[in-house]
């Protein structure tokens, strides 16, 4: 029996529905650019890459705004959210102009803008880039790093979750 042919658009929402069953942490990426604003965004493409040398890796859309900031800054941290800052990942995934604007934030080395009460805060030199079609991959290597212990903020299937307990 055939099936009906699929489209481009179909696939690729099908394939980001496949994705999304697979449950990953939030975090937050932060920058300063050379003007010194504080530049952050919304990701649920980190992961670790290696204990030894310390990496990380993240992915970032060739279609953001941010991208040469990201791609060009020495220094930049992941935030890594607890599951009380969804107000956080909805803020820095917005186009909005001065994200920072009313928040608290330490900071890092180089002047990198830290968020408070994460889980995990990692400190990263920006060392490698690779292509990764639409996206930007981005490999680095962790020069500081704090962790809390809070729960995290979960996503899943296109929504926020929260662990369950036991």
């Amino acid at each position: 029996m055939s099936q009906p042919p699929v489209t481009h658009q179909d696939f690729t929402r099908a394939f980001r529905d496949a994705l999304g069953m697979f449950a990953t942490g939030i975090a937050v990426v932060t920058t300063r650019a050379p003007s010194g604003e504080g530049i952050g965004l919304t990701v649920n493409s980190f992961n670790s890459v290696s204990l030894d040398p310390p990496l990380i890796v993240w992915s970032l859309s060739r279609n953001l705004a941010s991208l040469p900031v990201f791609e060009a800054c020495e220094y930049y941290a992941v935030n890594v959210l607890a599951e009380d800052q969804q107000h956080l990942s909805q803020l820095f995934a917005t186009r909005s102009d001065d994200k920072f604007a009313g928040l608290d934030i330490d900071d890092g080395l180089y002047g990198v803008p830290l968020l408070k009460n994460c889980c995990a805060r990692f400190e990263c030199r920006n060392t490698a880039r690779h292509d990764g079609g639409d996206h930007l991959v981005f490999i680095s290597e962790v020069v500081r790093f704090d962790r809390e212990d809070r729960a995290p903020l979960i996503y899943h299937a296109g929504a926020y979750r929260r662990l369950s307990a036991g």
